[in-house]
């Protein structure tokens, strides 16, 4: 990863995760909440870089059965402590794009919120093993920056080559059906770190 500033991803997450509070709060994206009822109810869904949990335990309230995972040593205790609290039960792993051991074929959803850290050669191996692992079926949802975002500096990484357009989004998951792919502005408050006007974009698309 010596291409980008984030080059030690590990060290800066567990740095981000290291305090008591929930750096992007507890809450579920409200993105999310909103799209989930595409997902199919009561299926196995993946929330990839999940950080402190609060997708993937929302995602388990509801009744879906949850895979997450994290390169974060701290976010994923985090994250267990949470899904105890809560009463749920997820398979929270530390691992990263490239060392998880991606099934094949197996989930209903895959989640995937704000995972924009990535280089562009590690995003598009990401983004293949997200789509191998659906089902015939299953649904990818997907939520990220827009190069707008570079105006508003509100979260995300900060760099060109790692924020999301509609084009890319077509031309990496061409594979699938898209069902949904806006381009929108929203207030976020998230925790201590998405917080103001941000430039998103939201992808909601079926493997066929």
């Amino acid at each position: 990863m010596s291409d980008t500033p984030f080059d030690d991803a590990r060290a800066k997450w567990n740095a981000r995760f290291a305090g008591e509070e929930f750096a992007f709060g507890t809450e579920p994206n409200t993105w999310l909440r909103e799209q989930a009822g595409a997902l199919p109810p009561g299926g196995r869904v993946l929330c990839v870089a999940d950080g402190e949990g609060r997708n993937s335990v929302w995602l388990a309230r509801q009744g879906f059965a949850v895979d997450a995972f994290d390169l974060s040593e701290r976010g994923v205790a985090k994250a267990r402590r949470f899904a105890a609290a809560q009463g749920v039960a997820v398979n929270h792993a530390v691992a990263d794009g490239d060392t998880l051991a991606w099934p094949e074929g197996v989930y209903d959803g895959v989640v995937a919120i704000f995972v924009q850290y990535a280089t562009p050669a590690e995003r598009a191996r990401l983004f293949a093993n997200m789509l191998r692992c659906l089902k015939p079926g299953g649904v990818l949802m997907l939520l990220g920056y827009t190069p707008k975002q570079l105006i508003h500096r509100t979260g995300g990484p900060g760099i060109d080559s790692h924020l999301y357009t509609a084009a890319l989004l077509r031309e990496a998951f061409a594979a699938m059906a898209i069902e949904r792919l806006d381009e929108f502005e929203a207030e976020l408050a998230e925790g201590t770190s998405h917080i103001g006007r941000s430039a998103l974009i939201g992808l909601v698309a079926r493997k066929p």
